[in-house]
């Protein structure tokens, strides 16, 4: 099993689908091929710290989750070489070409990217929307040997075929009142281990999102005292899309951007779905009509 998020921000994996991937290493272990993709160059998010300062901690800050998550990591780079500037991502043909390239070399089963607002009104983040729009648009093209050979030269006599992976849409916290679920993942027994990844972005929970003034939280000044506002903001996320349990879990909408699962695999795939939090008579239709 080869599963990958793309996402806009480094720290933004941790929120979103950490819980996932952990829970998901413990059922296979070695037999799961776990990656992230971070498609911006973190340099914009900071109020005292200079771009290239912040840029070389947050990237530091995400090397040294993915050591304690046990996750392979890459910063995204254009055909130039340079990862997309943060704070200003634009959906453009290098853009493109270099998910093609990066989705085609890791050939993920599963991809999980953020979502995209269906009401006008929802609010965005300018980086994660181009995120999700550029994974809905190159979708296609992940089997399509030439599309971006401009762009990464190759031999066009010798197609290599690739898998199209099955792209599920994360939780979005910055699309206020426009998100929803298809299946409600269980993540409680890897809390703990989230707590410890996320705890790597100090950058950002002690510094950054307390000052930008976004999340009304203090800076954490502990661990545990991290764990506790980190699980108010799952419980919290829980409430607004009507969940009511003691346990957390995190949330994925199943899309048909990509290859179209069936929905008994999505049930034998993906791990830890609670029925009862989750909307699978809902799904299940839909996954027909896909097909």
């Amino acid at each position: 099993m080869r599963i990958l998020c793309i996402h806009a921000h480094f720290d933004d994996f941790e929120f979103v689908a950490a819980g996932i991937f952990e829970v998901w290493r413990r059922k296979l272990g070695s037999d799961l091929k776990a990656k992230v993709i971070v498609c911006t160059d973190g340099k914009a998010g900071h109020h005292f710290r200079t771009r290239e300062e912040t840029g070389r901690i947050r990237l530091q800050e995400q090397q040294e989750s993915a050591r304690i998550g046990g996750y392979e990591f890459a910063s995204l780079k254009l055909p130039n070489g340079h990862s997309p500037r943060e704070a200003c991502l634009q959906v453009t043909p290098d853009l493109l070409a270099s998910l093609w390239k990066a989705i085609r070399e890791f050939e993920p089963d599963y991809l999980f990217c953020p979502p995209l607002a269906a009401d006008p009104l929802a609010g965005v983040h300018v980086d994660h929307i181009a995120v999700a729009q550029a994974v809905r648009q190159v979708a296609y093209m992940i089997n399509v040997p030439h599309a971006f050979t401009l762009e990464y030269p190759a031999d066009e006599t010798k197609p290599q075929p690739c898998k199209v992976p099955v792209i599920l849409n994360v939780y979005d916290g910055y699309m206020a009142g426009a998100n929803a679920l298809d299946v409600a993942v269980d993540i409680e027994e890897a809390f703990p281990k989230v707590c410890e990844m996320s705890w790597c972005h100090q950058s950002q929970i002690a510094e950054w999102l307390p000052w930008v003034g976004r999340h009304d939280m203090a800076p954490p000044k502990s661990l545990s005292d991290w764990s506790m506002a980190l699980r108010q903001r799952f419980e919290i996320r829980q409430r607004k899309l009507g969940v009511e349990s003691p346990r957390l879990f995190e949330f994925f909408n199943v899309t048909a951007w990509g290859t179209v699962p069936s929905y008994e695999q999505i049930l034998k795939d993906l791990p830890n779905i609670i029925p009862a939090a989750s909307n699978l008579e809902r799904l299940k239709e839909r996954l027909i009509r896909f097909s």
